[in-house]
């Protein structure tokens, strides 16, 4: 019997074509391996793979034209600005939301955030003046012992827990509380209208008065 002969030399690698090789990427990337993978790296993954694609495409002159190389420059821009701007709201946000909702370190009354806030509205500082008359309402509201005084109150919160007390206006706290965050963390700018929202919020709550604790036992 002749012994087989063993090659010396390695065997060829398997050419498998791009469709091929994409599919078992996925399934690689489905893998167990993959399966705590942060989202943001998977999604940073997938344009990886499109910008390989259209380099690719453009190398074999399926698209190789100046207006694919163009369309690729607007990509990576695109990436990198959006990229920025989520960083820079998180930044912002994280930070804001640190300090809850009045921010600063001197406590003010009433009255001086209120007065702060009728100075920004005059020069049409809109983003400034909606939260200073927030915080007007919100110290009047702590004042009037109608919510407790709590370091690092967000606006949602001190609408919830003041909705409780005045039912009558709790809509319309939620809604202020929504103007502020849009204002101060969600980069939506201030106008003049939703000034004065806050206005009329405050005024109304100024005028109210909390609803009377139900008795226990009461007909």
């Amino acid at each position: 019997m002749v012994p087989l002969l063993t090659s010396p030399f390695p065997a060829s690698p398997i050419d498998i074509g791009r469709e091929e090789a994409r599919r078992r990427a996925i399934q690689e990337l489905l893998g167990a391996e993959y399966a705590k993978e942060p989202l943001v790296d998977r999604l940073w993954r997938g344009v990886n793979q499109f910008l390989g694609d259209l380099l690719d495409q453009e190398s074999a002159g399926v698209v190789g034209s100046l207006a694919a190389r163009a369309v690729l420059i607007v990509i990576v821009i695109g990436i990198a600005v959006a990229v920025f701007l989520v960083a820079r709201r998180t930044a912002r946000s994280t930070s804001a939301r640190a300090g809850g909702l009045f921010g600063g370190d001197r406590r003010l009354t009433a009255a001086e955030h209120r007065e702060a806030a009728e100075r920004l509205a005059a020069e049409a500082r809109w983003a400034e003046a909606v939260r200073e008359r927030l915080r007007a309402v919100a110290r009047d509201l702590e004042d009037r012992v109608i919510v407790d005084s709590t370091p690092g109150r967000t606006a949602g919160e001190l609408a919830a827990e003041a909705g409780l007390a005045l039912p009558a206006l709790a809509a319309e706290l939620a809604a202020a509380a929504r103007v502020f965050d849009d204002v101060t963390y969600g980069e939506v700018p201030g106008t003049p209208e939703a000034y004065r929202v806050m206005c009329a919020l405050d005024e109304h709550l100024r005028a109210a008065r909390p609803a009377s604790p139900v008795r226990m036992g009461a007909p």
